[in-house]
């Protein structure tokens, strides 16, 4: 992954855009993070980010592995969600899976909007271009008025933080955003 190419919101006056999933994920409310994590505990293609977030359960709560291993679902959903922070690689994979567990309709529309091919919401080629900027924002405008906007920000953010080479343009769209609240996603939880 890049560095991060976007200026503090302290400098620029713009809403705060997370730096990565792990700060992403300090940001995502108590509710939608069990959902997200739930998620991510039911998903088969996780392995490696599962073991590293029962590491990082056993170091919090000072259990051996092999316990936090055994534990039932709904212990290791709760325990996770509760975890302070988690590594960008945990994050991401939880942002993923929640919004192919949750959202995949959200997703088939927005790659509709945009005319990038897809199976259901997950792109069909790893190789990907950054959108036409005018296309990003018409496509942003047509989703926002689709799906709840506090979803869409999550998914926005998702992309953001994720590949920013090719969602970058997100940015601008994230700031005029309006999602309802006066504390979005985007905005600072330190």
């Amino acid at each position: 992954m890049t560095p991060y190419p976007y200026q503090s919101p302290a400098t620029t006056g713009r809403k705060e855009i997370p730096a990565g999933p792990g700060k992403l994920w300090k940001r995502i409310p108590a509710e939608r993070r069990l959902e997200a994590v739930e998620a991510f505990w039911q998903d088969e293609e996780a392995v490696e980010q599962q073991a590293e977030a029962l590491l990082a359960i056993a170091s919090h709560l000072r259990f051996r592995p092999k316990t936090v291993r055994t534990l039932p679902l709904d212990k290791r959903v709760r325990y996770t969600a509760a975890l302070p922070a988690v590594s960008d690689a945990v994050a991401g994979r939880v942002l993923v899976s929640y919004h192919l567990a949750h959202q995949r309709s959200m997703l088939g529309a927005f790659l509709d909007l945009l005319g990038i091919a897809h199976d259901n919401g997950v792109l069909a080629s790893e190789e990907m271009t950054a959108p036409d900027a005018e296309k990003l924002k018409d496509a942003a405008a047509k989703l926002q008025a689709q799906f709840p906007k506090d979803d869409v920000e999550l998914y926005f953010l998702t992309l953001l933080v994720q590949d920013p080479d090719t969602w970058g343009g997100l940015a601008d769209i994230l700031e005029g955003m309006d999602t309802g609240t006066d504390e979005g996603l985007g905005a600072r939880a330190d």
